[in-house]
């Protein structure tokens, strides 16, 4: 079993009490690590610990933070098997995901101390004789990243690599689920050298996450927020956040649509929209959920998304290569077991998968869904992907923004400008031509839009989000005022 504690000032620091909790292996249900559960006080220490450094590590030079991110992001690869250990022991994870969590996630450091010297403001033209004014951008403080364990290496980096880079301090708000792989975060950036107190960690049982989460937030020094997860706990954050006045960047759920137009490249759409749907067994907000196929190409897409679907290995990751591995555990396959069931009573058509052992589920294709099924609609969350016929282009774009959700989406076809008016028509935050839903980037501008949050990471726009624009002015001749 894997065991780890809080990172506080640099420190390795137990829970106030000597409290602790465990993390079950979903496959085999025996305990896979063991971490620290965070008090309130304990908390409120990791805050104050964050505030302290704050001064010295905003007014450092952006080349000194830039050559930490860099070495953070050699140590995280150098790493690589403590990782891949931490989420195969904790989520279930395929070898595959692991890996390109690794990459995507030292791409983000490097990215993050690329962008240090980009944090950039304006000269504004002002109307009074001789006074200079600027748009100056300047680290806000303390930010609170809160991830989750369906991506924990990319989203654990993500929550706090840029406001680092902007010359902010930063709390990880570690997930339950996999405490030891987001802790590992820690590790690297305090073995790469930052000081004390720029980067903390908190661990905390389930039942204590809403009191550790208030105080965090609440916290006089914490001045943004960033939370990844579900948009039920998403909505949660965010009213914390308001009551507190601390701005919130939130990436939450999504139901991602692939449409996929008559004229287009029906092998090329059926291989995006299976690495789309199935990649980490559909546990990825940006997985594909539903297929909107133009009946002129339905019955050909739909016989050829179900024979990959069936080629796709599933099974225990620590025993073999396999593609699909663990769900995260055995309560989401129930869930997802019955969102199948439901679907078929309705009259939707099994072609690939359906069933579970444990908690590995085969990748699944349902044909035929339509709004009467749960499937339609909810977020699965899972290995499965429904196909949604339609007549016509106008009928495809309003079945794509049948949801509350609008994170990614995806259009397959050949006409690029028809598909670029498609896409232009789609509501949702990110949109790909002829390409996966599941895609992500360092420097891109990530987030979604409805239900599926508001705010961007990455790059440029993430400066928007972690520092604050001040206007500042500077009277170079004597002011005339009248009176």
């Amino acid at each position: 079993m894997l065991d780890t504690s809080m990172l506080i000032n640099n420190r390795d620091v137990g829970a106030t009490g000597g409290k602790t909790f465990e993390r079950l292996n979903p496959i085999s249900g025996k305990a896979a690590s063991r971490a620290a559960a965070a008090t309130v006080d304990d908390a409120i220490a990791a805050a104050d610990a964050a505030a302290a450094a704050f001064p010295a590590w905003s007014e450092m030079g952006p080349g000194e933070r830039r050559a930490l991110l860099f070495k953070a992001a050699d140590l995280m690869e150098s790493r690589a098997a403590e990782f891949i250990a931490a989420m195969t022991a904790e989520i279930g994870a395929a070898a595959g995901w692991a890996h390109f969590n690794m990459h995507l996630a030292a791409g983000m450091l490097r990215e993050a101390g690329a962008m240090t010297t980009q944090i950039s403001g304006e000269v504004i033209p002002s109307d009074v004789p001789g006074l200079m004014a600027m748009g100056y951008r300047q680290p806000v403080g303390v930010v609170l990243g809160i991830a989750p364990w369906n991506a924990p290496i990319i989203l654990g980096v993500r929550a706090i690599a840029m406001p680092l880079a902007c010359g902010n301090t930063v709390i990880l708000k570690a997930s339950e689920i996999c405490p030891v792989t987001h802790r590992l975060i820690g590790d690297v950036l305090r073995d790469a050298g930052f000081p004390p107190g720029v980067v903390n960690v908190v661990t905390n049982a389930p039942q204590d996450a809403a009191a550790v989460v208030e105080a965090l937030i609440g916290h006089a020094a914490v001045r943004r927020v960033n939370f990844t997860g579900s948009t039920r706990v998403g909505r949660i954050v965010a009213a914390a956040g308001a009551r507190h006045l601390k701005p919130v960047l939130l990436e939450l759920g999504g139901k991602a649509p692939c449409v996929v137009l008559d004229d287009a490249d029906i092998d090329a759409a059926v291989q995006g929209a299976a690495f789309g749907a199935f990649a980490n067994q559909g546990q990825i907000c940006m997985s594909t959920e539903r297929v909107v196929v133009m009946d002129a190409v339905a019955d050909a897409f739909a016989k050829k998304i179900a024979t990959k679907a069936a080629s796709l290995p599933a099974g225990d990751p620590s025993k073999g290569n396999v593609v699909l591995g663990s769900l995260v555990t055995r309560e989401a396959a129930e869930r997802i077991g019955a969102l199948v069931q439901d679907a078929i009573a309705k009259g939707a058509v099994l072609l690939a998968g359906g069933d579970a052992d444990g908690t590995i589920m085969k990748a699944t294709v349902l044909d035929r869904v339509t709004p009467a099924m749960r499937i339609y609609a909810e977020e699965s969350f899972g290995p499965i992907v429904t196909i949604v016929r339609v007549s016509s282009v106008d009928e495809a774009v309003r079945v794509a923004n049948d949801t509350e959700y609008g994170l990614s989406s995806a259009v397959f076809g050949k006409d690029i400008a028809r598909a670029m008016t498609v896409a232009k028509r789609i509501e949702a935050g990110i949109c790909h031509i002829n390409g996966p839903t599941v895609h992500d980037e360092p420097q891109m501008p990530f987030g979604g839009v409805k239900a599926s949050g508001y705010g961007r990471f990455g790059g440029k726009a993430a400066v928007a989000e972690f520092t604050e624009l001040r206007w500042i002015t500077i009277a170079t001749t004597p002011r005339h005022y009248p009176f």
